[in-house]
């Protein structure tokens, strides 16, 4: 019996390689979902994997919006840099969730 066919478990390493990479990939659904939601504070970055680029964002939107509440509650003109990314994450997104997974399926194998 070759090595892909073997079993564990009742189950090929071929089929429990997939089950693990469905129980762990993205979708860029949940990711939008965040993004529409909580952009500004970068939890779609968190749930993609952008650790790094997610903390500078949730500094940057809490120190914004904070500089805005001290303001009497206006939104100023310091909100246009995070709100300018959140933007342009919306086009990223998908490609994002495809390299999580790309990279996902690299780590398995």
């Amino acid at each position: 019996m070759s090595d892909r066919m073997s079993t564990q478990g009742g189950v090929s390493r071929d089929a429990a390689a997939m089950m693990r990479f469905e129980a762990n990939k993205r979708s860029a659904v949940v990711a939008y979902i965040l993004w529409f939601f909580f952009a500004i504070i970068g939890a779609h970055r968190f749930y993609l994997g952008k650790t790094m680029s997610a903390i500078v964002m949730l500094l940057l939107g809490v120190s914004s919006l904070a500089i805005s509440f001290i303001s009497f509650g206006i939104l100023s003109f310091v909100m246009i840099l995070p709100g300018l990314w959140a933007l342009i994450d919306l086009f990223l997104i998908p490609g994002m969730a495809r390299d999580y997974n790309t990279d996902l399926i690299r780590r398995m194998s």
